[in-house]
């Protein structure tokens, strides 16, 4: 019997009659959720996970799945790595909370140490933890405004950026994520997004609309945008545009936010998205795989940019909590030791290249695109090339019914996404194509 099911966890409280039967099939567990769990908590899969190992997970019932999912590209060093599994046992041993701006902890400083030396931020940084990318992106356009003393924010169509009120008004796609949730903060903008399917053109002629009829420059706090949209359909922005914005933004005074939760930690084979368009932003959000499955982000900028807010304006209860912080440091060993930067490169080539042939061969498959291991499918419709939602499902079913995990992603909701850890053992990654394959056939 699994853990989660044994006698003693399922037992009520003393106080309270419990007339519950022991349940432990994948078929029960979905009935008490449906019963338990508000249904806004979106589920993708029926079956529920019992323990799991690198690229593989193992449901109550004992099937075994490969993970191109990640958690959402969370697991960039994949389920229970020795090294972090190690770190936080051994952090386990000494302290689990204290609560760092009451009394702080060595590890919380020396992880910013590190990460101010990595990213790819000119002159003095500084980097604040939180907890999740929603607040992690919160708390730079706050740390933004504070700097600036402006209010107005500018974000891009498609874009997410999290699930919180403010993270969710700067977000770009309306369904599943706004719809019915606002009214949203004001001053938030949106023009176009200049990836593959734009023109940087479009884009400048909706900035420079923008500025004549809604907002001038000079209220403006902060740009943001993902260097690769994630939600949005993994769609890498134009380096052309990222310079474009660099030189707005020094032009006018702005503050340009990276949102790198998603493409952070060597998702795009280098350590940080960033690093392939030759450009510093001002402030960086990372979340995700920095804590190797924890709870943990950061916010890291200029130091001038940093250090605007005063004392008590940042932080939170659980902001870097000392489980995780020990976590990510083992993230970052692991990351060096293991060349997973290289890894990305080269088995995000490898299923580019096995996409690209899978598109000579089948008409729905569209658009095939990657930047390292951030690898993105659009599924069509044959005869007229229109996102195919439908298709994208059932492939992702298909996928599923052989035994891979499998996301979908994109503002029509037709992208095929890989989110696999770059721990992934080469048996594995080849079984996983193979059942591309066949889904996709």
């Amino acid at each position: 019997m699994n853990a989660i099911l044994k006698p003693e966890t399922l037992a009520a409280p003393s106080s309270v009659a419990s007339t519950a039967p022991e349940l432990g099939t994948n078929a029960d567990w979905h009935a008490r959720r449906l019963a338990a769990t508000p249904r806004g908590v979106g589920v993708m899969g029926d079956f529920f996970i019992d323990h799991a190992k690198n690229a593989e997970l193992w449901d109550i019932e004992g099937r075994r799945f490969i993970d191109f999912v990640g958690g959402i590209a969370v697991l960039n060093t994949g389920h229970l790595h020795p090294k972090v599994q190690a770190a936080i046992a051994a952090q386990l041993q000494r302290f689990t909370h204290s609560c760092y701006q009451v009394v702080p902890y060595a590890e919380y400083v020396s992880l910013a140490e590190r990460i101010n030396a990595i990213v790819p931020i000119d002159g003095p940084t500084k980097t604040a933890l939180f907890s999740t990318g929603a607040e992690a992106v919160e708390n730079a356009v706050k740390i933004a405004r504070s700097y600036t003393g402006r209010s107005g924010v500018i974000a891009f169509g498609g874009a997410f950026h999290g699930r919180s009120m403010f993270a969710v008004a700067l977000t770009g796609k309306v369904q599943p994520y706004k719809a019915g949730f606002g009214p949203f903060a004001p001053e938030i903008y949106h023009v176009p997004f200049p990836c593959h399917c734009a023109d940087l053109g479009d884009t400048q002629r909706a900035m420079e609309q923008l500025f004549k009829c809604d907002i001038e420059p000079s209220r403006v706090a902060a740009i943001i945008f993902e260097p690769v949209q994630g939600e949005g359909g993994f769609n890498p922005i134009q380096a052309q545009a990222v310079h474009w914005l660099r030189a707005l933004c020094d032009q006018h005074g702005i503050v340009l936010i990276a949102d790198e939760v998603q493409t952070g930690y060597g998702r795009t084979g280098k350590m940080f998205a960033m690093e392939h368009f030759g450009v510093s932003p001002d402030l960086m959000t990372m979340a995700k795989s920095m804590g190797g499955g924890t709870t943990l982000s950061a916010v890291s900028g200029r130091t001038a940019i940093m250090d605007a807010p005063n004392p008590g304006g940042l932080g939170g209860t659980y902001a870097g909590n000392p489980l995780a912080v020990a976590a990510a440091h083992a993230v970052l060993d692991v990351m060096a030791e293991e060349g997973l930067c290289e890894r990305a490169r080269i088995l995000g080539e490898r299923l580019h290249t096995r996409l690209l042939a899978a598109k000579a061969k089948n008409p729905c498959i569209g658009d095939v695109r990657a930047l390292g291991a951030m690898v993105a499918c659009d599924l069509v419709h044959a005869e007229t090339g229109a996102p195919d939602a439908d298709m994208a499902k059932k492939v992702q079913q298909a996928a599923l019914k052989q035994g891979l995990l499998l996301l979908t992603c994109g503002v029509y909701g037709n992208v095929l996404r890989f989110l696999f850890p770059l721990t992934i053992e080469d048996t594995v990654f080849d079984e996983a194509l193979a059942i591309l394959d066949s889904a996709l056939a």
